[in-house]
């Protein structure tokens, strides 16, 4: 968990409401259309934030669909998402959020074998 409190684990000093521990955004989509997705992290690529987002109910979406985006908190609080337009930069953010899942799926295998062993004893 993250030392501000929010949890959603992304390491900036800000408050979100929070619906059952979970951060949630709505997106509204090109055809108009709105989308309740969960906030998986939030992370740092160069001088830039991004975000992960997942889609809530994956009813109608393609399994295991994750979208990004440029993540900007204004002064005020207010938050902004932002296309990632060049492929280079999609490539790199897209990238970084395969190591960050990766480092916490390993980091998640760590502390199951911690806990395994502590109930051993």
């Amino acid at each position: 968990m993250s030392e501000h409190g929010c949890g959603c684990g992304c390491g900036h000093d800000h408050e979100h409401e929070h619906e059952h521990d979970q951060l949630n955004v709505t997106l509204t989509l090109d055809d108009g259309t709105e989308l309740e997705c969960a906030v998986l992290c939030i992370f740092p690529v160069g001088d830039k934030d991004y975000i992960a987002l997942v889609p809530v109910d994956n009813e109608d979406e393609e399994e295991g669909e994750i979208f990004l985006y440029q993540f900007i908190e204004h002064e005020n609080e207010e938050i902004e998402l932002l296309n990632i337009e060049n492929d280079d930069e999609f490539e790199a953010v897209s990238d970084a959020f395969d190591e960050l899942m990766d480092s916490e799926e390993f980091d998640e295998m760590f502390d199951d074998e911690e806990d395994e062993e502590d109930g051993e004893e």
